[in-house]
C-alpha cells in the first residue's frame, strides 16, 4: 500500500511539473511557444494535460476594454510593403476582430 502512495505521489508531481511547464511554455512570445510545442506530441497536449484550461489565463495579456491597441507591422498579402497600425490609421478607427468562423 505504501508503494502505491509514492507511486501515485510521483505521477502527481510529474503532472504538476508538465502543467506548470506547459503554462510557462504558453506565456512565450508566439514563436517561441509554437518552437516548443513542435516538440510536444499532441496526444501529450491536447489529451493528458488541461491544455484549454491553461490557454486562456495564459495567453490573456494584460489589455483592459477601452485600452489604446498596441502598435504593430505586418505585411500586405503580396508582401510588397508593411502597413504599421499607427501609420496607417491615425485618424480613424480600427476594429480587430479575432475569431472562427466556421
Amino acid at each position: 500500500m505504501r508503494k502505491l502512495a509514492w507511486v501515485v505521489l510521483s505521477l502527481a508531481i510529474v503532472y504538476g511539473v508538465l502543467c506548470a511547464a506547459l503554462y510557462a511554455a504558453m506565456r512565450q512570445p508566439p514563436e517561441r511557444f509554437g518552437a516548443i510545442m513542435a516538440r510536444v506530441p499532441g496526444s501529450v497536449a491536447f489529451l493528458v494535460l488541461p491544455f484549454e484550461t491553461l490557454w486562456m489565463p495564459a495567453r490573456a495579456g494584460n489589455l483592459k476594454a477601452g485600452d489604446p491597441a498596441p502598435d504593430f507591422e505586418l505585411p500586405t498579402l503580396d508582401h510588397s510593403r508593411t502597413v504599421k497600425l499607427s501609420a496607417e490609421y491615425r485618424t480613424r478607427p480600427v476594429a480587430l476582430i479575432f475569431g472562427s468562423y466556421t
